[in-house]
């Protein structure tokens, strides 16, 4: 499904073979998402956060009438001394849900209440404020324009006109928006189906005592609140030993079962790293390296035709940073939405920072204001891909690009902000 992300063309990086430039991985990655075909016709009352498989259209204008913006008087403007204080006849009242059935006569104005249909011949509407009321007459300032406090019909949509486009992931407003156009039931692509697990012997389950040499497993729970951010159905399979025959085995289910298969740990050099052996034997393997810091070791392939393999990195800050920035966006195209550049900006950066030039590098940030309340980020401390206390302090990434050198004090850098950051 075409999208809006651009990647420039690069090749290997030069300094190690099969070693993969940032943007031509993810332009390998979005090469393969195909959107899932399947719909879903859900309830309002589910929709919030599914991706449209269909244009919104709307059905009526709304507002359905010429309604009222304030409370005040409808009135006809050529009744009223542009220089002089006029006195009209109050004729009766219009509410939201009870409209004033007549038409407006010479001399004559209506209370009227915010939404409520304009009475037939009013032109004005008075705030309440610029107006008194005894007696059955109505005392009225002068100084007003005709057409002022009144919203007109179909301000805001017009019949017939697309309201929300296919593909836009359903926020909140969209709810209500959908929901003036009177539709209860909208169509929205099926959720990808994603199957997660960590491997390695060296990980315990929470609720275990770790044997010498074991550490508890973090990676699922970090990429399960990754994943939650989503429109996903998330297959939790926990902890997979450094088996190869179980690997297999499960990545054979897994490719019945998922349309993306999402691991952490295996992927690198190592005797008991298995995954991208595995996975060559079953399908294929795009690559298994980027010119990345967190996260050169990064495992992508095929399961089949239809079910795609990210091997994240064990190291878990960089397993939460190779999630951010390639499996997101390959996420968004899956679920049907056309992905999009990801929000970055540019701050002036409190500390110098050390980096070397062929690799993106990505360091974990903290916004703050200066004293004149504009942004600057600071580093969370150390910087090392297995301190997870780095990314949990964090709110966006500090991204080093790929030919850059060091970074000297208050130099400006881009930051990307992370998902919840606000």
């Amino acid at each position: 499904m075409p999208g809006t992300i651009e990647t420039t063309p690069s090749c290997l990086d030069a300094r190690e073979p099969g070693l993969l430039h940032e943007a031509t991985a993810l332009s390998r990655i979005l090469a393969e998402c195909v959107c899932v075909s399947e719909v879903d016709h859900v309830p309002l009352t589910t929709a919030h956060g599914r991706v449209l498989a269909e244009d919104v259209i709307a059905p009526l204008d709304v507002p359905p009438g010429d309604n009222s913006a304030m409370d005040g008087y409808a009135l006809r403007l050529q009744d009223v001394s542009e220089t002089e204080a006029t006195v009209l006849r109050l004729a009766g009242r219009a509410l939201a849900g009870s409209p004033y059935g007549h038409a407006l006569q010479t001399g004559e104005c209506v209370r009227i209440m915010t939404g409520a249909p304009v009475p037939e011949g009013a032109d004005t509407v008075v705030i309440q404020e610029q107006a008194s009321e005894r007696e059955g007459l109505v005392y009225l300032n002068p100084g007003h324009r005709q057409g002022q406090n009144i919203r007109r019909r179909g301000e805001d949509l017009t019949n017939g006109s697309v309201v929300l486009e296919r593909g836009r992931r359903i926020k909140a407003a969209d709810l209500g928006l959908i929901a003036s156009l009177g539709i209860a039931e909208t169509p929205v692509f099926r959720r990808p189906r994603v199957v997660l697990f960590s491997t390695g012997d060296e990980l315990c389950p929470l609720g275990d005592k770790p044997r010498s040499g074991q550490i508890y497993d973090s990676n699922r729970y970090s990429l399960r609140g990754l994943l939650d951010g989503h429109p996903v159905d998330t297959l939790d399979l926990g902890i997979v030993p450094d088996d190869p025959k179980r690997l297999r085995q499960i990545l054979e289910e897994s490719t019945r079962n998922g349309d993306i298969v999402l691991s952490t740990g295996g992927v690198s050099v190592g005797e008991a790293d298995h995954v991208k052996q595995v996975l060559a034997e079953l399908g294929e393997v795009s690559f298994w390296k980027i010119a990345i810091k967190p996260g050169r070791p990064l495992a992508f392939g095929k399961l089949g035709p239809g079910t795609l393999f990210f091997g994240l990195p064990g190291n878990p800050v960089a397993a939460m940073v190779t999630f951010v920035r390639f499996v997101g966006p390959a996420l968004e195209r899956i679920a049907g939405r056309t992905p999009r550049d990801p929000l970055t900006f540019e701050v002036p950066c409190v500390q110098a920072l050390r980096k070397v030039p062929g690799r993106t590098e990505f360091q974990r940030g903290r916004l703050q204001p200066d004293a004149q309340g504009r942004l600057r980020v600071e580093v969370t401390g150390r910087q090392g891909s297995g301190i997870l206390h780095s990314m949990s302090q964090a709110d966006c990434l500090i991204v080093l690009e790929h030919d850059r050198g060091p970074v000297a004090e208050g130099e400006m850098v881009t930051v990307q902000p992370l998902p919840g950051w606000t």
